[in-house]
């Protein structure tokens, strides 16, 4: 029996490929070089595995097969494939070659692999780029690259697959490991799994959503807010402002399968790209990352923005939390709508035009939940974030507030959430959701329902522990005990005193 091809063979294989940029790069770049070849090797083999099926299906008719193959997913020419980049490896100019089949890649496939503007996925990455060292050295890298990526464990065909997942959970292996690889730089771009997670399934979607991230960086959690959805009948729309992380969102996409995912180019705030007409385009599930206290993000054009996003007010110039909020909330469909954010907890008790903000929403009765997460969670930041909810289908006046703060696995580098972590949120959240829970202390020193009169109490101020109280006892001293310690302690002090006097008397001092 064949040996298939498991995640692990190609986890392996694939960071193995990244020893060919280190110490040339930076680590944050090595990503557009090795997430590209991976690309391109999975449309390859999927591409040539689909020919041969054909050719067999004719009795080797070339023409039918051809013809045939224009209906797949993907229009790969000869110069673009994988195959002829490996037989080529050895030419002087092997990073013009690839960069030629990335371009001709694109232009066979324009539709799907370029943004409104006409910009390919590939726009940003340069194979034939003197970064990657003098003529000599960079054809030595990149012979090396295709080396590594032509590995028979490397078989993309479905048929020599361990799961239809396993191509597209590498890569999502190789960008979270890129970003704890290169710190903040490259955390910018990707939300850690356990907390994608989480959030995906605080935010449930039902079969026929409508799901989208508007700071999508790589589309892991548009991803996982999909695949929570349990079938395949869903769609996911995106924007992100970087345009190499744009292009990382397109892959990931088309790397697990949801080709019709429409993923757009540009910035949300000052230009939102998910339109209907002249109206921005609602949604059943919102869900983001936005990076926090964002400064500079566009709060003179706020104020004018066409799309009336910030009617409860506009966020201060240097902290664009509540703006992206704002989006998120009117991008909502109104009656059934629901978004799940991460936020720093400044967003829970800031004042000014951000403490009205968040009055008004309280008001409107949107906010279900408040959630705080660990520290360390984050890739680039060791600062704790909470999870907010809202809901424009809520079953109750209350809200919610969750203190998870102190459940977790620690890690050398980065904390993480376990599975009893997530199941415990979600198992809490999901009863108050169903208005199951009363009022007041659900469990002691996790979670708290309060009503909105207790909130208008608090000024509308949502720091976690102003409900859930994780207030602990100090352990009574004994003060007998005590007494007896530092006795005992004197003296053994003063006997050791007396050996050093003894020690230095003999030593003639």
């Amino acid at each position: 029996m064949e040996n298939k091809t498991t995640q692990l063979d190609i986890n392996r294989i694939v960071w193995k490929a990244c020893d060919t940029f280190r110490g040339v790069i930076d680590p944050s770049q090595y990503k557009d070089y090795v997430l590209t070849m991976l690309f391109i090797k999975y449309v390859s083999d999927i591409h040539k595995s689909k020919y041969n099926e054909y050719l067999a299906r004719y009795e080797g008719d070339k023409e039918r097969a051809a013809r045939a193959m224009k209906r797949e997913r993907f229009d790969v020419p000869e110069e673009s494939s994988f195959d002829y980049l490996y037989e080529h490896r050895n030419e002087n100019n092997i990073g013009e070659l690839i960069n030629i089949g990335l371009a001709n890649l694109e232009e066979a496939n324009r539709e799907k692999m370029s943004s409104e503007d006409g910009s390919g996925i590939f726009r940003n990455i340069d194979f034939n780029s003197s970064n990657l060292g003098d003529a000599k050295d960079k054809n030595t890298r990149l012979k090396n690259l295709l080396v590594d990526f032509s590995d028979e464990k490397l078989n993309f065909d479905p048929s020599h697959l361990e799961d239809n997942d396993v191509i597209g959970d590498a890569y999502m292996y190789l960008v979270s490991t890129f970003a704890s690889d290169a710190g903040k730089k490259a955390g910018d771009f990707f939300t850690p799994a356990e907390v994608s997670s989480l959030l995906a399934k605080l935010t449930k979607s039902n079969p026929g959503a409508r799901i989208c991230d508007p700071t999508c960086g790589s589309g892991s959690l548009l991803i996982k807010a999909g695949q929570e959805v349990g079938n395949d009948n869903f769609s996911l729309y995106g924007q992100e402002l970087n345009g190499s992380t744009w292009a990382l969102a397109m892959m990931n996409m088309f790397l697990h399968g949801f080709d019709n995912a429409t993923i757009r180019w540009g910035d949300t705030l000052r230009s939102p790209k998910l339109l209907e007409g002249d109206k921005l385009m609602k949604f059943d599930t919102v869900v983001a990352n936005p990076p926090f206290s964002l400064d500079k993000w566009g709060a003179d054009e706020a104020e004018h923005d066409q799309y009336s996003r910030f009617w409860r007010g506009v966020p201060p110039k240097s902290k664009g939390d509540w703006a992206f909020i704002s989006h998120m909330l009117e991008v909502a469909y109104e009656g059934k709508g629901k978004v799940g954010v991460v936020v720093p907890h400044g967003v829970l008790f800031r004042g000014s035009s951000e403490g009205k903000i968040r009055q008004k929403t309280i008001e409107e009765n949107l906010l279900e939940a408040v959630i705080g997460l660990p520290s360390n969670l984050f890739f680039g930041t060791g600062i704790p974030a909470a999870i907010v909810i809202f809901n424009k289908g809520k079953k109750t006046d209350n809200v919610l507030f969750i203190d998870a703060s102190k459940e977790f696995a620690p890690g050398k580098n980065q904390n993480k959430l376990r599975q009893e972590d997530i199941s415990h949120i979600v198992d809490t959240y999901n009863k108050f959701a169903k208005n199951k829970l009363a009022a007041g202390v659900v469990e002691d020193k996790y979670a708290y329902v309060a009503t909105p009169a207790e909130i208008e109490e608090n000024d509308y101020n949502l720091n976690i522990p102003r409900y859930v109280d994780t207030f602990e006892e100090e352990e009574e001293i004994d003060i007998p005990a005590v007494q007896k310690e530092i006795d005992d302690l004197e003296k053994e002090l003063k006997k050791v005193q007396s050996k050093m006097k003894e020690y230095l008397k003999e030593l003639g001092y």
